[in-house]
Order: structure tokens, then C-alpha cells, then sequence
């Protein structure tokens, strides 16, 4: 693939070349070279892709030209494995099986790699059909329940519309309402599929089913005029000048599909969990042992068991609270554990925000502050010329009892759109002013927005499919990997509140290793889970409880935060030993930012190809 530079060089050239003898070197200078193979099939499974993904075309931009139809669509979620995600993934490997993987390139080979693993993955999930459309694995990680505080058309549909779906021209509204008149239709699918769960002995537990229907009637309750989803059509469609009625329509979709299938949801949801039990992990669900180890593959995309993620985190758990100790020792703090000093840390006048509007704007503010501060140091950790745009929202309120305390939405593709940075902000209380630092540098810069910026900003030498897959371990192990980075870089040289926030969040993922085993794996109960975490950790309950509800929902996700940040930090210090005065920080981050992110299985391979490169 032509890379931008290259693109421009061929412009230049052509320019030069003014007579008629050069008219056939001027034609050959602007071919692009052909694609190779592995791009030819890493494309076509792009494209493929986006076909089954509306909502993942409009959310990178690409729902243009031979995709435009795909703005009015929303992803399918049919009862039972979807067929067209088995004929999709089982074409996908076959493609790969039939290259010759002696002729790839480094690149071209972590790519190919990376897709083949995410696409196994997906074929094993197929042998837990709950919960699953088939194509959980490759683009998702393992949701064994449908609906639940965080999962579901109620929890997705509202904000995606209103923060990624553009309105700009009439054609741009007309979507809008066709996404809206599916959001009903997909409502009615979720509730097959739930209710098909159920009669199988799969349902949230009773808690997050509490939570969850009571999202559903508040969702209800609200008026359809009112809805920030048809509120957001009508001023962006006035913005933008186009003419008609469109909060008159929104709200007449809403009331006349929308609300008549919610209605059925709620009612179907009721149902449906009525038996269930306040059983937390995943042990209870069929095949359960054998679920939780794929949910682990998907979470840290290596072969560890459970056991040796737990162990993993108590280990680093112990390790940072030491250091930890030593800071609060050094300020004046050192009366009770680790975890109650951090706890009454929590609470000092010096940390908090006012728990109102006005607080809520300050702590804001404040992060784009401490995102300014990161930026400034990329230089020193990155030779990519990133310009990386991040927006700083709060997570929206009608939303945000099952939302995340922390977030990232990656920016478009084709730059239209920025990333966006939520913070849950339920409560001041749950984001103390000395843990917002490090909070930025994994959310922003130079975490979550800035890899996610080179997907964007490189000249598309990288596959689209790359910022599809979801390989959370890498993902969030660089996010983790950057909040260290800016401690090495001295962000805390003259903070020490902040560098215990930036070791409190290092701690916390390590605990989570330990509470994510201990619900699915060893039998915890969510009360001893909760308890675990907010004495280790010194975090508040009420937000140890959604966290710890969070990972019932999606069992092992949270492993992959410090499993990635630990094969990062190993690798570095291999090539750091091998290298010695040859190495360079900022090469080596930029060589993982340029795989697009890959399974930790793979990336030793990438780390000693690079090796190799430095000579």
C-alpha cells in the first residue's frame, strides 16, 4: 500500500516531468505498487466486516461511498449463532491458511497473525452459543448475558446515535430515523434472545438484573420529546440547516416503535430473571470452567489458566502496596493499612471536587489540564507526530449507573469525528483529584487516543481491520504501559498524591487479576469480591461494586489491563538488556503502536523482529 509521503513524492514527480517522452514514466509513476497477498486478504476481510458491522463502519468513518447504505443500518442480533458470522470467520482462516506465510513481511505477518487468532477465537466461542452472535472473540470479548447494566440497545443504541452518527445532510437525517425505527427492531431481537437464554439456565445474576431493569424503566420513563437522542437530531439537523420536522418524527418513531418494544422488553426481561440468583461468576453458567477459560484466552490473548492469574496478582498486588506504603509513610500517613490510609486519602477536602454541576465542570477541566501536561511529553516517548484530537465528556447520566467509572471512544478514520473521553461522574466523589493524572495518561495521551491515533493518522498503511479487532490485552496493556511512562518521564516529580493515584491504578489492576479469578474461577461471592477490592485498594465501595459488576458481565476483560502492561514492560526490558546503548525508548513504543495492536501470543515475534532492525 502507497504510503502518504510516497503518494506525494509520486505527485511531485509527475509535476517535474513535463514533456511527452516522459508521458509513460509519468503514467507508471502513478500506479500505486500492487498489494500483496496478506493485504489482499486482510482488506477483504475489512470489508467484509463493515458489511456485518454498521455501527463499527459509522464509528471509523468508513459508512461512505460503496458502504453509504450501512448509515442507515445497525448491527443484527438474531436469536441463536448468527450463520453469516460462521461462514464469515471460517472464510477469514481459510484465506489465511492459503498464504504463504514465508513471504510476508514483519508487519504483514503480525497482522495476519493477529487476525487468524481472533478469528480461532471466535470458532471457539461458537461452543457457548449464550449470549453470543458468533462474532464474539474476533471483534468483542465473551458477554454471557444479552441485557445487563452495560450490555444492551438501551445502554448503546441512544449514545451512539447522539455522539457518532453525523447529520450533516438530509440523507444524514433520513438514517438517523431508519436507525431509530431499528433501534425497535433490535430490541425485539434481544428480548428472543434473552428469553431463549433463559429457558437454557443462563441469566444475569439477580443483582445485575436489578440494575439492569431498573435502566430499562428509566429509559421508559422519560418522554420521547425528551430523549437526548431525538433532542440531538433536531439541533444538529437545525445546525446544519436542514429543513423538517425531525423532533416531530423522532418522536413519533420513539413512541410509536420504540416504546411499544421497550414495553416488550421490559416485561420479557422481568420474566426471564425472575429465578435468577445472586451467584456471581461465571461457574454457574453451562459448560461455565470451560466458558471462563475462553473468556480468559479472549481477555489476555495468551494461554494462561486461572491459577496463574491469580497468582500473578497477588504477587504485584503486595509489591505495589509496598511502594505505596513508602509515599504515604513519607507525607505524614501512616496509621492503619495501606488500603485505609488511601481510604481517608479519598475523603480529604484538598482531593474533591464539589458533588454538583460545578464541580462536575472543574473536573474537566482539570483532566484536559493534566492531558495538556501528558502531550507535552510524548516527544520523549514517541517519534510519531501524532496530533491525536481527544474530547473530554462526561459519561451521559442516563447511562451512567452501568457505564464505566473511565473511557475511550476512538476517533474517526477519516478525521471527522475526535476521540472522546468519558468520565463517569455519577459522583464527584469517584474521581479524587490526585487519580486523574494517570487516568488521562491511560484514557488520552499517550494511552488509549494516541495508539489509536496512528490507525488513523498514518497514510491507511495500516489494514482497516486492525482497528476492529479487539485485542483488549494489548489495548489496555499499552494504556497501563503509558501510565507508567509519564511516571518515568517525571509527571509525578513534584506530586507524590499523584504518583500514589498513578501506583493505586497500577495495584488496582492487579488486583483485578485476582477478583476477575476469584469470581469465575474460585467461587467468590460478589460481596467478597467488593470487599477485596476496596481493602486492597483503598477505592470506594460504590465504585468497587460497579467494577466488580463490570467484570460479572464480562468475565476476563479485566485480566487483560496487567497481563498486557506486564508482557510490555518484560519485552522492553529484554531489548533494553540485548541492545543496551542501541536501544531507544521512543522506536521500541512506536514499533508496538505500529502493529495496530496484536495477542500477547504474538508479540515476542514483533519485539525480536524490531530487534533485529536495530542491528
Amino acid at each position: 500500500m502507497t504510503t502518504r509521503r510516497e503518494a506525494l513524492g509520486g505527485i511531485a514527480m509527475a509535476t517535474a516531468l513535463a514533456t511527452p517522452a516522459a508521458a509513460a514514466v509519468r503514467r507508471r509513476a502513478a500506479v500505486k505498487p500492487a498489494k500483496t497477498a496478506a493485504r489482499i486478504v486482510l482488506d477483504q476481510a475489512g470489508q467484509e466486516l463493515l458489511r456485518l458491522n454498521p455501527q463499527y463502519a459509522t464509528s471509523l468513518g468508513l459508512d461512505t461511498g460503496r458502504n453509504a447504505d450501512l448509515r442507515a443500518r445497525l448491527d443484527a442480533a438474531d436469536p441463536g449463532i448468527d450463520p453469516r458470522w460462521v461462514s464469515e470467520i471460517d472464510g477469514i482462516r481459510a484465506r489465511i491458511g492459503r498464504l504463504d506465510k514465508t513471504r510476508l513481511s514483519a508487519i504483514e505477518a503480525a497482522q495476519v497473525g493477529t487476525l487468524d487468532y481472533a478469528a480461532e477465537s471466535a470458532q471457539i466461542g461458537r461452543r457457548f452459543a449464550y449470549g453470543n452472535d458468533g462474532s464474539k472473540g474476533l471483534l468483542n470479548g465473551p458477554a454471557p448475558y444479552v441485557v445487563s447494566q452495560q450490555d444492551g440497545a438501551v445502554t448503546s443504541i441512544p449514545e451512539f446515535l447522539n455522539s457518532q452518527h453525523p447529520v450533516k445532510t438530509r440523507a444524514d437525517a433520513e438514517a438517523y430515523l431508519a436507525r431509530i425505527a431499528a433501534f425497535a427492531r433490535l430490541l425485539d431481537s434481544e428480548s428472543a434472545r434473552f428469553t431463549a437464554d433463559a429457558t437454557a439456565g443462563v441469566t444475569p445474576p439477580s443483582f445485575i438484573a436489578r440494575n439492569a431493569l431498573g435502566q430499562l424503566q428509566d429509559y421508559r420513563k422519560v418522554a420521547a420529546s425528551d430523549q437526548p437522542m431525538v433532542q440531538s437530531l433536531a439541533k444538529r439537523a437545525a445546525a446544519a440547516g436542514i429543513a423538517g420536522d425531525w423532533q416531530g418524527r423522532a418522536t413519533a418513531a420513539v413512541n410509536q416503535l420504540v416504546y411499544p418494544a421497550l414495553d416488550r422488553q421490559i416485561i420479557a426481561f422481568t420474566r426471564a430473571t425472575r429465578n435468577s440468583t445472586d451467584v456471581a461468576g461465571a461457574q454457574r453458567l453451562p459448560d461455565g470452567e470451560a466458558f471462563y477459560a475462553w473468556a480468559l484466552r479472549c481477555g489476555t490473548t495468551t494461554s494462561a489458566s486461572a491459577s496463574e492469574v491469580h497468582q500473578t496478582g497477588l504477587r504485584q498486588n503486595d509489591e505495589i502496596k509496598a511502594r505505596i506504603d513508602a509515599i504515604l509513610q513519607s507525607q505524614g500517613m501512616t496509621r492503619g493499612s495501606v488500603g485505609e490510609r488511601v481510604v481517608a486519602l479519598n475523603s480529604r477536602p484538598d482531593q474533591l471536587f464539589s458533588n454538583d454541576d460545578a464541580g462536575r465542570a472543574q473536573v474537566i477541566a482539570y483532566i484536559k489540564g493534566k492531558i495538556a501536561a501528558t502531550r507535552a511529553l510524548t516527544p520523549r516517548v514517541s517519534h510519531l507526530k501524532l496530533r491525536a484530537p481527544v474530547d473530554v465528556k462526561r459519561v451521559p447520566p442516563d447511562i451512567q449507573d452501568g457505564a464505566a467509572l473511565g473511557y475511550m471512544q476512538p476517533a474517526a478514520l477519516d478525521g471527522s469525528r475526535p476521540a472522546i473521553y468519558y468520565v463517569n461522574l455519577k459522583s464527584t466523589s469517584l474521581w479524587p483529584k490526585y487519580q486523574l493524572a494517570t487516568l488521562s495518561a491511560h484514557e488520552a495521551i499517550p494511552g488509549h487516543s494516541w495508539q489509536f491515533a496512528y490507525l488513523a493518522e498514518n497514510g491507511g498503511d495500516t489494514p482497516i481491520v486492525s482497528s476492529m479487532i479487539g485485542n483488549n490485552a494489548f489495548v489496555e496493556g499499552w494504556a497501563l504501559y503509558s501510565e507508567q511512562l509519564m511516571d518515568e518521564m517525571g509527571l509525578y516529580a513534584n506530586d507524590p498524591l499523584g504518583r500514589v493515584g498513578y501506583l493505586q491504578a497500577q495495584q488496582f489492576r492487579a488486583c483485578r487479576l485476582v477478583a476477575d479469578t476469584g469470581l469465575h474461577a474460585f467461587g467468590w461471592s460478589r460481596d467478597k469480591a467488593v470487599d477485596f477490592l476496596v481493602q486492597q485498594t483503598g477505592k470506594g465501595r460504590d465504585a468497587m461494586t460497579s467494577e466488580i459488576d463490570r467484570y460479572c458481565a464480562s468475565p476476563g476483560q479485566a485480566c487483560g489491563y496487567k497481563m498486557g502492561h506486564n508482557a510490555i514492560v518484560a519485552l522492553r526490558d529484554k531489548a533494553r538488556a540485548r541492545l543496551g546503548a542501541r536501544f531507544d525508548l521512543a522506536s521500541f513504543d512506536d514499533a508496538l503502536i505500529k502493529t495496530g495492536g496484536v495477542p500477547l501470543a504474538l508479540l515476542d515475534g514483533v519485539v525480536d523482529s524490531w530487534m533485529r532492525g536495530r542491528g
